[in-house]
């Protein structure tokens, strides 16, 4: 499931400070992510994880859930930000170009379920996760035809997701970790809430 987590992987370098709202998760430019809506997607993700055998994936549970799917908002929030400033269009047949090319790589829809729970996408997300697959496709593309070498592709747009996390503010709530600069990603701080049990209401 590396492929379905390649864009992610390549803007871990996000600046991310504390919120000032207690019921916000995080805020990424005018668009806010409130608990609830954080916690929804943790719980759609737990429900699908109790549909499937799970005992051979190397799965997140608790805090480091909690963190992977806000940052997953974030980051492709930040993906679409990119994509306003750069008059980036995804299409409906580019979105569902991208679903055939899954389906062809998963073996089918059928295994879709299996490969979203493996890698940590809720299934309300998954255009989510498409959209800023295309807009990183097409990033790259673009910044090969500049002359960036392949190599520093990937690099360059880590550099874009960081300025425009600057310049649109992105903040989250110190509950869902602490961002520590040296590792490039979000850690656990002791006021970190758990996410092991769908909420009920």
């Amino acid at each position: 499931m590396k492929k379905f987590l390649t864009v992610l992987a390549v803007v871990s370098a996000l600046a991310l400070t504390g919120c000032g709202k207690a019921d916000t998760a995080a805020q990424v430019g005018d668009m806010t992510i409130t608990q609830a809506q954080a916690q929804s997607k943790i719980n759609e993700l737990l429900a699908e994880r109790a549909k499937l055998d799970t005992s051979q994936m190397q799965l997140e549970t608790g805090n480091a859930l909690n963190r992977s799917q806000l940052r997953f908002t974030v980051i492709t929030e930040i993906f679409n930000e990119i994509a306003k400033e750069l008059k980036i269009t995804v299409s409906t047949s580019e979105i569902e170009k991208t679903r055939t090319g899954i389906y062809e790589q998963i073996g089918g829809e059928t295994e879709l379920a299996k490969n979203l729970v493996a890698a940590q996408i809720a299934p309300s997300n998954f255009e989510r996760y498409m959209r800023a697959t295309i807009i990183s496709n097409k990033l790259s593309g673009a910044l090969a035809l500049a002359g960036v070498a392949e190599a520093d592709v990937q690099g360059k747009i880590s550099e874009l997701v960081q300025k425009k996390a600057k310049q649109i503010k992105v903040t989250v709530n110190p509950r869902y970790g602490t961002w520590d600069e040296a590792s490039g990603d979000l850690i656990p701080q002791d006021s970190a809430g758990e996410a092991v049990i769908p909420s009920t209401n």
